[in-house]
């Protein structure tokens, strides 16, 4: 089993920037698919941006030229960078990992709030 622990969620007004971190941990990691998802109140948890082992990635279109999703293979940890923000990119955000095993892997979220 992997464990996911994010961090970087926040307050941030329009226009700015924030960094999530997801860290995976667990015995003999080996990972497929990496995403990152939302969930906005009153909405449906909706897939903003993958990344597979092969590195291709893929986003959203709400989200393509403002987001970036990367990964550090040395200490499994995935990240999404995050520009131009805007109030409607205020949600819950989750990281997931799909694993060898099969494993079905999710953080437990953290809050990002874009207001001024």
């Amino acid at each position: 089993q992997v464990q996911l622990v994010e961090s970087g969620g926040g307050l941030v007004q329009p226009g700015g920037s924030l960094r999530l971190s997801c860290a995976a941990s667990g015995r003999s990691i080996s990972c497929i698919v990496m995403s990152w998802y939302r969930q906005a109140p009153g909405k449906q948890r909706e897939l903003v941006a993958t990344i597979t082992s092969g590195d291709t990635t893929n986003y959203t279109d709400s989200v393509k030229g403002r987001f970036t999703i990367s990964r550090d293979k040395a200490d499994n940890t995935v990240y999404l960078q995050m520009s131009s923000l805007k109030p409607e990119d205020t949600a819950v955000y989750y990281c997931r990992f799909l694993c060898w095993g099969p494993s079905d892997n999710w953080g437990q979220g953290t809050q990002v709030t874009v207001s001024s």
